[in-house]
């Protein structure tokens, strides 16, 4: 039954999604507004094929540019991530290499950076802060890596180059930060348990193609998601402030969402 199930999910989203991929990349190329929106009802549509019920707390400042921090589990984060509102990720330039992929992630607009040249670090911190002045919302993914679910790895302060570069670089900006903290607690209504949210999570060395292919058969899955209160970005001095202060936020909004917790 979950090969059954798998195979139905993943032909309906191929049927569904590659439709629409040369109207989204009509909206890219003309600038479009709903470049920035359409992906966000896309994903919703996707959430309800793999069958993901996704429970937020909290909500992400409208007016300005928001950076997103966030934990990292799954491939499956970035549709859930963009179920909850209309966002762009930072990416590793690895990923604009995958099959297919790429042509998604490059359709959503993602700012794809090479961690091993410090030099073009600053110039895509640059491109993000744009378009954060520009008032999209931007999600980083700060551990690096992805998790097995039970946990938050150690944030690396060193990818924050790309996002909050050294104060005389910078002016002053409405631009926001927000933590976000995702955790997939349970499957077919059951509670997943620390032995069941590895399941979910992509992680290691991994094969992405069978990993999904388990993954959308292994049937509804439920993703809560707690997300905190904006703070100006300026209000942090350096990139190690800022991955302190979401480190600790992120690690404990995780904590309680997997024991269940509601916020106080």
């Amino acid at each position: 039954m979950k090969n059954v199930r798998a195979f139905l999910v993943l032909a309906t989203f191929f049927a569904f999604t590659l439709p629409l991929m040369p109207l989204q990349h009509l909206f890219v190329r003309s600038r479009s507004r709903f470049a920035r929106t359409f992906p966000h009802w896309y994903h919703r549509q996707v959430c309800r094929i793999v069958g993901v019920r996704i429970n937020v707390d909290g909500e992400l400042a409208r007016r300005n540019g928001v950076l997103v921090v966030s934990n990292h589990v799954s491939w499956l984060d970035i549709t859930v991530l963009s179920a909850v509102a209309p966002v762009s990720f930072v990416a590793k330039q690895e990923v604009s290499t995958w099959p297919f992929v790429k042509w998604l992630a490059k359709l959503q607009r993602s700012v794809f950076v090479d961690r091993e040249r410090r030099t073009q670090t600053s110039t895509k911190a640059n491109e993000i802060l744009d378009r954060l002045e520009a008032g999209d919302h931007v999600v980083f993914f700060a551990e690096g890596t992805s998790s097995d679910g039970n946990g938050v790895l150690p944030f690396r302060s060193a990818l924050f180059a790309a996002v909050k570069p050294p104060a005389s670089d910078t002016t002053e900006s409405d631009v926001s930060v927000q933590t976000l903290a995702l955790a997939y607690t349970k499957a077919y209504g059951l509670p997943l348990g620390r032995r069941g949210r590895p399941q979910v999570a992509w992680y290691g060395d991994m094969d992405m193609a069978s990993h999904a292919w388990r993954l959308l058969g292994l049937g509804p899955l439920e993703a809560n998601i707690r997300i905190g209160p904006p703070v100006p970005l300026d209000d942090f001095a350096d990139r190690k402030e800022l991955a302190r202060y979401t480190e600790d936020k992120i690690r404990s909004d995780v904590v309680e969402l997997l024991r269940g917790r509601p916020t106080e």
